[in-house]
């Protein structure tokens, strides 16, 4: 059963990365970006922390690790969270979930030139390619209206997305040696993360959230607990079970969610192409995580 504990996870995180893009749009309605990171941020740290202390893996000699977890906060957590943000404000909800689909590119440059344990591997050279040629076929770039309207929104996707990839590898690199718990990473990450937005967060007409009961649950629950508090957790443990690149992979799965969300909650036009760059996309992720030889 512990064999497919990775490829229950990997979906799993795929799955609600992908329905974060339409609780982000629903939630920029009402909020600034950094109003929606913090509340985010905030209720992702609570459920984590709580688990952290239950396994009483909090320790107060791990502060002195504190730049590694301040890092951690802006790459995996603030900045990532803004750019996303002010991205999915901008974009239909299924164009920005297909652009996010470029981390694991990005993920597997960096990890080859920083990492050095990291081979690199005719079938994730492969993966990473036709999983791309499906982000692009999905983002429609070659749609000059699409691309003048929104490239402002692609270019915040873009790098929030190579931001997200920077952590992938800074957490492989600096903070899988420490050998500290993953709900503790997670919990000094998102507290790092969640003192700075305190102190930078304009808090003038926050309660604006309170008029829209859907768009509030969705922000706690979909955003915060799940797509925060969990997903970070799994993000943690995926990297030591399977490494950056492979775990970075799930980031093709929320194409495709938030494609099949866009169509039937708002109603978006799904494609033809749409369709062959889903199934390009599910083809780079299985690529991506063969077993290596």
């Amino acid at each position: 059963m512990s064999k497919y504990i990775p490829f229950i996870l990997f979906w799993t995180l795929g799955i609600i990365w992908g329905a974060n893009f339409i609780y982000m749009k629903w939630s920029s309605d009402y909020l600034s970006a950094t109003q929606v990171v913090l509340i985010r941020v905030l209720f992702g740290f609570i459920p984590v922390f709580l688990y952290a202390y239950y396994l009483k893996v909090l320790k107060i000699k791990h502060l002195k690790y504190s730049f590694h977890f301040f890092i951690m906060s802006l790459l995996g957590t603030s900045i990532y969270y803004f750019f996303y943000v002010k991205g999915s404000a901008l974009l239909l909800s299924g164009v920005a979930g297909a652009v996010s689909g470029t981390i694991p590119l990005f993920t597997f440059i960096l990890a080859t030139i920083f990492i050095k344990e990291q081979k690199v591997t005719l079938s994730l050279i492969l993966g990473i390619l036709i999983g791309f040629s499906g982000v692009i076929l999905i983002s429609k770039p070659y749609n000059s209206n699409l691309f003048e309207t929104n490239l402002e929104g692609i270019i915040y996707i873009l790098l929030g997305s190579f931001i997200l990839a920077c952590s992938f590898v800074y957490a492989k690199r600096f903070l899988s040696p420490l050998n500290i718990h993953f709900a503790a990473l997670t919990t000094y990450q998102l507290g790092f993360a969640f003192i700075l937005l305190a102190f930078i967060t304009d808090f003038s007409g926050i309660t604006n959230i309170l008029s829209d009961n859907h768009t509030l649950y969705g922000l706690i629950i979909g955003l915060g607990l799940l797509g925060t508090g969990i997903t970070t957790i799994l993000y943690y443990y995926l990297i030591q079970i399977i490494g950056p690149v492979r775990a970075s992979s799930a980031t093709y799965i929320p194409p495709a969610v938030a494609l099949f969300i866009a169509y039937f909650l708002i109603n978006e036009n799904i494609t033809f192409v749409d369709l062959i760059g889903t199934i390009l996309i599910f083809s780079g992720v299985f690529l991506i995580n063969k077993k290596r030889a």
